[in-house]
């Protein structure tokens, strides 16, 4: 052998084969793959495929999230709601008095929780409800209860627990699952299109059921269902409207918007896939002109109120979070990824404390104050409580919010059409999966994310295979480096795109990703130009001395009158909080020509040893900054953070220095700062 062949052999040896790289807008969608459940024709081929509940483990901070939520409201709410007292239960019985809304809502999430956390006695607990409610399937088709109020039968209720049915079946592969969503879809058809989907939610809200029907089909392949499709796109508010929403009450803009997508999958139309992005800009021109990644509906979006100190009910951001990640299947649109992240790490941490045992219904990207007061009409709901921190802050989000981070979770890796897989999201994980033609492979994934640059995936495949693997480099990632065992890889104009690596796999390949995060500024010219503050995925906040004020649950000044215990709970293990700013909070933020902050710098701290970055005690993070004091922004006459300051409103004459902390980290927050020239 001459030294040439000899040096490309030892080249093959120590590195496998060479690696063919392209930067791609999307995984190939024309595709079939060979191991997961594909859309099946007439359908359109989706670029990404979701894996089967528990096949991706988070580890790190993501578990621990989880596990706080299992020993938090989520986890313990079927003790504590009465809403979920299997006393009269109407979806344990169908003739119950109770539970309506409320039980599907929290076991959609609980379910999916249980199964990732592998926890016997959650499973054990969601199995009761499942089994009841195929057991009590009517002899029509009907699943639940009746909901019937004389005019159209209540459908709404029904959609979130034929998601839990989904989790299920992908857990358990029951084929009675199948059976009874098949049965209900058809009893479904049968309803006179005067009185189906007649009604705010189920009217809004179609899509999720348009969704199950999808996901049915490609299970069951029956085309006796498809004509449902058509019917309930028919019988949904129109969201693909132009210049204009058909609600704005922001649940049902979280999760309506995506319903045109939805359809498109069955009719082909790319014009309802460009009516869901479309959909989503118009809620952010009117109403979204802040950090976040949310927008200003409160309850429900109303003009004039559009200013970052008003916010997103709870539901609204898990919905919101659902909808990202249906869209990132669906398109393959490293889009819905970024912005499914700037929510995840930027409102919903916030929403809840950090044991995640009380939340609060609003969420703001300014807020000072977050206490039990009336603030209407300063918020739309002429409520007490909708700013606390309570077990009970409304019994929507009370029992809505646990689907947010196990579905996060089971979406951050994905399969691809092509037999490969995606890393749509980062946090560590260790995902179980099939690629090429069923070769088994396990992914370790090693980072601190969204805390740190790098991320480190390490492939164990059972035997050598070639098969593509696609990093999502995101939009704000223009230095995006990537090495294949320590060999430095040739990139170019990545963000916002995939870097996609064919070649053979071998055993302990290490792919190490590098996203370098910088400093970026965004100016919302509709909210009086204030400026945010980015780094990487980070949004940056003000950091906020808080106060915890602790008090009983059961104190009617405290809580909303829609939320009750079940009998004999123990309320001092679940108190509710007002926070109380315990520093002042009125700055604008000075910057420079280019609205960059002046005098920043970053200062990295140890990451927790107790996995809770999303705390102002334990975020690794924070940045200097300068700021000028504006007196007369304080509150209003209904005790709310008040708008922003105009350009005339009074300024101290000199500057303060100022921390800033990751938006997640802070429950109370000046995220949209009054912009200060130097």
């Amino acid at each position: 052998m001459n030294k040439t062949l000899f040096l490309l052999a030892l080249l093959l040896f120590t590195n496998g084969s060479r690696a063919q790289i392209n930067v791609v807008s999307s995984p190939d969608r024309e595709q079939t793959n060979a191991n997961y459940i594909n859309f099946r024709a007439p359908l359109q081929q989706a670029p990404l495929l979701k894996l089967p509940v528990g096949k991706v483990q988070p580890m790190g901070w993501l578990r621990k999230y989880l596990e706080l939520q299992r020993d938090g409201l989520n986890g313990q709410l079927g003790t504590v709601s009465a809403w979920l007292d299997k006393t009269g239960n109407q979806w344990l019985s169908n003739q119950g008095d109770h539970g309506w809304e409320e039980v599907p809502y929290w076991l959609r999430g609980y379910i999916s929780l249980a199964y990732i956390l592998n926890d016997e006695a959650m499973i054990r607990e969601a199995r009761t409800w499942i089994q009841a409610v195929l057991n009590n399937q009517a002899s029509n088709g009907r699943l639940g209860p009746d909901g019937y109020d004389g005019s159209s039968p209540d459908l709404w209720a029904k959609m979130p627990m034929l998601w839990a049915l989904q989790t299920y079946y992908e857990a358990t592969g029951q084929q009675r699952v199948l059976t009874a969503m098949n049965r209900h879809f058809k009893w479904e058809l049968t309803i006179s299109d005067d009185k189906f989907l007649k009604g705010l939610w189920q009217e809004k809200r179609g899509g999720d059921n348009l969704w199950s029907v999808l996901w049915l089909y490609n299970r069951n392949g029956d085309q006796t269902i498809l004509p449902l499709i058509d019917k309930l796109h028919r019988a949904t508010s129109n969201w693909a409207m132009e210049g204009n929403l058909p609600n704005f009450h922001g649940v049902n803009v979280a999760q309506g918007f995506r319903e045109p997508a939805t359809y498109y999958m069955y009719s082909g139309d790319k014009a309802m896939l460009e009516a869901t992005y479309r959909a989503h800009n118009e809620m952010r021109r009117r109403f979204g002109q802040m950090p976040g990644g949310m927008y200003a509906a409160d309850e429900n979006a109303r003009n004039g109120y559009y200013d970052p100190r008003n916010g997103a009910e709870t539901c609204a951001i898990v919905e919101q979070m659902a909808s990202d990640e249906i869209l990132m299947g669906i398109t393959g649109d490293v889009f819905w990824a970024d912005h499914l992240e700037d929510v995840a790490f930027n409102s919903l941490p916030a929403a809840l404390t950090p044991d995640m045992r009380a939340l609060r219904y609003i969420t703001s990207a300014n807020m000072a104050i977050s206490d039990e007061k009336n603030h209407a009409p300063s918020i739309d709901n002429a409520l007490r409580g909708m700013l606390s921190m309570s077990p009970f802050s409304s019994r929507c989000c009370q029992h809505n919010h646990g689907m947010g981070w196990p579905y996060f979770a089971e979406h951050l890796v994905m399969a691809t059409a092509d037999n490969g897989l995606a890393t749509m999201l980062y946090a560590a994980n260790e995902t179980s999966m099939l690629v090429a033609d069923g070769v088994s492979l396990r992914l370790e994934e090693s980072t601190n994310y969204p805390f740190d640059e790098t991320i480190t995936l390490t492939l164990h495949p059972e035997r050598s295979v070639t098969f593509p693997l696609y990093l999502r480099i995101p939009a704000w990632a223009d230095r995006a480096a990537v090495s294949i065992n320590g060999e430095n890889q040739p990139i170019a104009d990545a963000a916002g795109k995939f870097v996609c690596i064919s070649r053979e796999w071998q055993e302990g390949d290490v792919i190490m990703l590098s996203l370098p995060m910088e400093v970026r500024s965004t100016v919302w010219q509709q909210n009086k130009s204030s400026v945010s503050v980015s780094y990487g995925p980070l949004t940056l906040s003000l950091k906020i001395d808080e106060e915890f004020e602790e008090h009983d649950s059961r104190d009617p000044e405290f809580v909303q009158d829609d939320s009750h215990w079940q009998e004999g709970v123990d309320a001092s293990l679940w108190p509710c909080y007002v926070l109380r700013a315990k520093s002042d909070w009125n700055y604008g933020l000075v910057v420079d020509e280019q609205n960059l902050p002046i005098e920043f710098s970053v200062q990295k701290k140890p990451f927790p040893e107790n996995d809770q970055p999303f705390t102002l005690e334990g975020v690794p993070l924070e940045f200097k900054a300068v700021g000028r004091q504006i007196p007369s922004w304080t509150f209003d006459a209904t005790g709310m953070t008040d708008f922003l300051p105009t350009k005339y409103a009074p300024r101290a004459e000199e500057t303060t220095p100022i921390t800033l902390v990751p938006m997640g980290a802070a429950r109370l927050r000046i995220s949209a700062f009054p912009r200060e020239k130097e």
